[in-house]
């Protein structure tokens, strides 16, 4: 499987925003890939409450069906969404919510389960429930949204039954460090693939450095947008390289 990581920026409208991430899909898809990925909050942007998103923050989960749809690939990306269940209060049902979506009108989600108090974000959200995994061409993916990259236990919980962790994100460049390694040990901890995909650009006092990335079940880069700027890290995943791995290097086993 040919995986892209589209790093992107988001302009002043979301509108704007949708056409750029359009054609960088369909640019991706040109090149041979079957899953396309999308940073955290891709049409909006990150907002710790949820009343600045705008208008359209709800169309992206349709953008990402409709596209995949007429792309003929699997998209993935988050944007923010109303949860199923009662809250009190508007803003306290909205989820950051994880869609994909595949080429035959297949859909899944999975809602953010740790949120970035530091920021507190849990006053605008409300957290997510359980880990999602689903199986693309024979690959096993299971995706999570950027602050839940720093629990490791989550990615141990799933990683036997994963051979592709995708993590989309806003992270700022003051922690830029963080992200690079956390993205490596999550690949080396559970010996499988782990991408990446951040946002570039600014946003209000905050930056955003990208290194959008593909890391291999050995803790080596495979392909990675090298700078602060818009563009598609594509790789190939390959099922069989985690299994080989997992039965050269038995470590899993050990886990108590």
């Amino acid at each position: 499987m040919i995986v892209a990581a589209v790093q992107s920026d988001v302009a002043p409208t979301v509108a704007e925003t949708l056409a750029t991430v359009s054609s960088a899909a369909a640019a991706a898809a040109e090149r041979g890939a079957n899953l396309i990925v999308l940073p955290e909050m891709f049409a909006t942007g990150y907002h710790v409450d949820p009343r600045e998103l705008g208008i359209g923050a709800e169309g992206a989960g349709r953008f990402l069906e409709e596209t995949a749809t007429d792309l003929g690939v699997w998209l993935m990306g988050s944007h923010a969404a109303l949860s199923s269940t009662p809250g009190s209060g508007d803003s306290a049902r909205v989820r950051n919510r994880l869609t994909v979506a595949g080429p035959n009108g297949e859909r899944f989600h999975y809602d953010k389960r740790h949120l970035f108090t530091y920021a507190s974000e849990h006053l605008g959200y409300e957290a997510g429930g359980p880990t999602l995994s689903i199986v693309v061409d024979g690959v096993r993916i299971t995706p999570s949204i950027c602050y839940d990259l720093r629990f490791a236990d989550d990615f141990w919980a799933s990683g036997p039954e994963t051979d592709l962790f995708v993590v989309v994100a806003n992270w700022p460049i003051d922690r830029q460090d963080h992200w690079s390694t956390l993205l490596t040990a999550r690949a080396v901890e559970n010996q499988c693939y782990v991408m990446g995909v951040n946002r570039v650009g600014r946003a209000g006092d905050l930056e955003y450095q990208g290194g959008s990335c593909v890391i291999d079940p050995h803790g080596r880069l495979l392909a990675e947008v090298d700078g602060p700027w818009a563009g598609t890290a594509l790789a190939a995943i390959d099922e069989k390289e985690v299994a080989a791995e997992r039965a050269r290097y038995p470590f899993l086993d050990d886990r108590r």
